[in-house]
């Protein structure tokens, strides 16, 4: 499981990261989250080619039935199993479904960000910290420990007590409570929602399993 040298390939998992220039916080307040959150919703179809600040302008019926249009007709690049979006970095376990998928959707979330960002606050210049980086899931045992790392982030860098507290994640979506659907997860577990509850929870047993996916872990990738 090492990082990237050849294409990404199609019907492969793979944990994604990319963090911020300097760990600055780019993610601030609600409406930035919710913005990371469109883009990941939006630019995951192949056929979504609006500049979404125009899209964002344009009256929500309109908005609406070019979305309804695009769900019903556009293949995806990628499917989603699983985020969280911290203050300076996100991840992600994507599966690639066209070919550069996940080049392609990463470089449109990241760079609408970036100038959402830039227009916001008045700067100008790269946000990201680098290209994301990128390490291939190969068993569903490490998908899943993966997913627990990822739900368990915010509680245990100690921005909220609870992993359900923190609100820029799809633990919510795992245990059935948000209805965003941005996450196709269906089938490739098999667990309630409360199994799901527990199995995050049970820090102990976590901690024992971190081996399991120590090597998908790219926070700290500096190649």
């Amino acid at each position: 499981m090492n990082i990237r040298k050849y294409p990404l390939a199609n019907g492969h998992y793979y944990h994604v990261f990319s963090r911020s220039i300097a760990k600055y916080t780019i993610f601030n307040d609600p409406q930035d989250f919710s913005r990371i959150k469109e883009l990941l919703k939006l630019y995951r179809y192949i056929d979504f080619n609006y500049c979404y600040s125009k899209f964002s302008d344009l009256n929500p019926f309109l908005q609406q039935k070019i979305i309804q249009n695009v769900q019903l007709n556009s293949q995806v690049l990628v499917e989603i199993i699983a985020y969280t979006i911290m203050p300076t970095h996100i991840h992600l376990i994507l599966k690639q479904v066209a070919d550069q998928g996940i080049s392609k959707f990463m470089s449109r979330v990241l760079n609408s960000y970036t100038r959402y960002f830039n227009s916001k606050h008045h700067r100008s210049g790269p946000l990201w910290e680098s290209k994301f980086k990128d390490v291939e899931v190969s068993t569903d045992n490490q998908l899943l420990h993966l997913t627990r790392y990822f739900h368990l982030n915010a509680s245990s860098a100690g921005l909220v007590q609870k992993p359900e507290d923190w609100l820029h994640s799809s633990y919510l979506e795992y245990l059935k409570i948000d209805s965003a659907n941005l996450c196709q997860f269906d089938g490739l577990f098999d667990f309630t929602s409360e199994q799901y509850r527990k199995f995050v929870n049970d820090r102990k047993s976590y901690q024992k399993q971190i081996s399991v996916i120590k090597n998908m872990m790219i926070d700290n990738y500096s190649g």
